[in-house]
C-alpha cells in the first residue's frame, strides 16, 4: 500500500468537514491547497468539490448499505471518508482498490473513525460493485437539493422548473469570459452573445493567452448582463455599489463610462485595482461604505451581497452551509443598500439593481417593497433587444431573471435578477 494521492485525500477530507461541521465556504478553504503539488490540489479540490455537488445522492446510496447511520461524536469523520469514498468510486471513477485503500489510510488516522475502518471497508467495496446500479435508481436531482430550497423554489417556479435547476446544479459550470475589446487576444472558445465567450480549453486561467495582456476577464455570461440594461454609458458617469472583484467595473470601463467603483472591503478594493491595472482600464475607486457617500450620478449599478443561491454551480457547498434565515438576513441588508443607492441617482437618472440569487426575498420582493416606497421611481421593463433576444430571460413584470438551466444545451448560465428603475 502507497500513500499515493493520500495527502489530496487528506485536504480534501478536511475541507469536507470545515464545510458540513462548521459551515466554513469552500472557497475560503481552498487557499490551503497551494501548500499542495499541483496534481495533489487539483484532486483534492475536484475530490471535495464533486462530493459536495452530489452529496445529497452519495448519502442516499450509502444508507442502504448501512444498517443505521453514523453518530459523528461516536464515529468522528468516519460519515465524511465514507462520502468522499462513494465519489471516487461513483463520480471520479477512481479505481476501487484505491479509492478503498485510501479510505482506510484515512480512518486509520482518525481516533474514533478507525474504529468503524471494517464497516468502512465493507461499505465501499459493496459499492464498489453494486453502487452504480443503487444510485441509478434514486432521484439525484431531488435528493442533492436541500428541502428548504426545493420548496422554495417550486413554490416560485414550479415543479419543472425546479428539477430543471437542480439538474443543472449537478454540472460543474463552465468559463466565461469578457473581451476587453474587439481585437483583444484571447483563448479558444466560443461566442456566446456580445463580447461574452465561453472557455473550450482547459488549464490554469492565469495561463491562458491572452490573459497577462488584459485582454480579457473571468465573468459568467447572466453577471454580464446587468449592465446592459444601463444602456449606451459611454461618456456617462456611473457609480458602481459593491464593486468587487469588478467585473462590472471593468465592463463599463471598457464601454467608456466613467466609473466611481465603490467597495467597502480594502482587500476587496485592492482585487479590482489589480484588474483594472491589468486590463488597463481606468476607474475611480472609493473605499467607502454607501450609506456615507455625498455624490450623485446619471447611472447607478448595485450588484448587492446576497445568498449567492443562484451560482450553486460554481459554490457546490452552499446548499449545504446556508438555510431560509440567511435570506431574511441578506434581504434586509440589500435592502438598506438599494435605499442607499437611490438617493445617488440624480433626477431622469436610472438606477439597476441586481443580485445573483434565485430567491424572491433578494430580488422580486426587494423592487416591489422599494417601488411600493418611493414614487419618485419607476420600472423600465427589460426589452428583448436589451438580452440579446433571449425573452425567456424576462419575467411577466420586465424584469431580468435567468435561471441556471438557461443556455442548458450551452452548459448553462448563473442565476441572476436585474431590475431597471428610473427617477422621476
Amino acid at each position: 500500500m502507497t500513500n499515493t494521492g493520500l495527502p489530496a485525500r487528506r485536504a480534501a477530507l478536511g475541507i469536507l468537514s470545515g464545510v458540513l461541521r462548521q459551515r466554513r465556504p469552500l472557497d475560503l478553504q481552498l487557499e490551503s491547497l497551494k501548500e499542495l503539488e499541483s496534481r495533489d490540489a487539483g484532486f483534492a479540490r475536484a475530490l471535495a468539490s464533486q462530493t459536495l455537488r452530489h452529496m445529497g445522492v452519495l448519502d442516499a446510496v450509502l444508507r442502504t448499505f448501512m444498517q443505521k447511520p453514523l453518530q459523528p461524536h461516536k464515529a468522528g469523520q468516519a460519515s465524511e471518508i465514507l462520502l468522499l469514498g462513494a465519489c471516487e468510486l461513483l463520480i471520479l471513477k477512481v479505481a476501487p482498490h484505491a479509492a478503498v485503500d485510501a479510505a482506510n489510510q484515512l480512518a486509520a488516522k482518525d481516533n474514533k473513525a478507525v474504529h468503524f475502518k471494517p464497516l468502512i471497508n465493507a461499505v465501499l467495496r459493496r459499492l464498489s460493485r453494486d453502487g452504480k446500479r443503487a444510485m441509478g435508481g434514486l432521484d439525484a436531482p431531488r435528493l442533492c437539493t436541500p428541502d428548504w430550497l426545493w420548496t422554495r423554489w417550486a413554490a416560485q417556479y414550479g415543479e419543472e422548473t425546479t428539477r430543471a435547476i437542480a439538474k443543472a446544479h449537478m454540472q460543474q459550470a463552465p468559463i466565461d469570459i469578457v473581451l476587453n475589446s474587439s481585437g483583444a487576444p484571447a483563448p479558444e472558445s466560443d461566442s456566446l452573445f456580445g463580447p461574452v465567450r465561453r472557455l473550450s480549453t482547459d488549464g490554469r486561467v492565469e495561463d491562458l493567452s491572452g490573459f497577462v495582456e488584459g485582454g480579457w476577464w473571468v465573468q459568467d455570461a447572466a453577471a454580464s448582463l446587468p449592465v446592459l440594461l444601463l444602456g449606451d454609458v459611454a461618456g456617462k458617469k456611473v457609480i458602481d455599489l459593491c464593486a468587487a472583484p469588478g467585473g462590472k467595473t471593468m465592463q463599463l470601463a471598457a464601454r467608456g463610462a466613467k466609473v466611481t467603483a465603490v467597495e467597502i472591503d480594502a482587500g476587496r478594493a485592492a482585487r479590482i485595482r489589480e484588474n483594472l491595472t491589468r486590463t488597463k482600464l481606468d476607474a475611480e475607486i472609493l473605499e467607502a461604505d454607501a450609506q456615507d457617500l455625498d455624490i450623485k450620478a446619471p447611472l447607478v449599478l448595485i450588484d448587492a451581497p446576497c445568498t449567492a443561491t443562484g451560482t450553486i454551480r460554481r459554490h457546490p457547498d452552499l446548499p449545504w452551509i446556508k438555510g431560509a434565515a440567511d435570506v431574511t438576513v441578506q434581504a434586509s441588508a440589500a435592502y438598506e443598500i438599494l435605499e442607499s443607492g437611490a438617493r445617488l441617482v440624480e433626477p431622469g437618472g436610472t438606477l439597476v439593481f441586481a443580485v445573483c440569487s434565485l430567491e424572491r426575498e433578494e430580488g422580486e420582493e426587494q423592487i416591489a417593497t422599494f417601488l411600493a416606497n418611493h414614487p419618485d421611481f419607476s420600472r423600465i421593463p427589460v426589452a428583448a433587444d436589451d438580452v440579446f433576444g433571449h425573452r425567456e430571460w424576462i419575467t411577466p413584470d420586465g424584469d431580468l431573471r435567468t435561471l441556471p438551466c438557461h443556455l442548458a444545451d450551452k452548459g448553462g448560465m448563473d442565476g441572476f435578477y436585474a431590475a431597471r428603475l428610473k427617477r422621476l
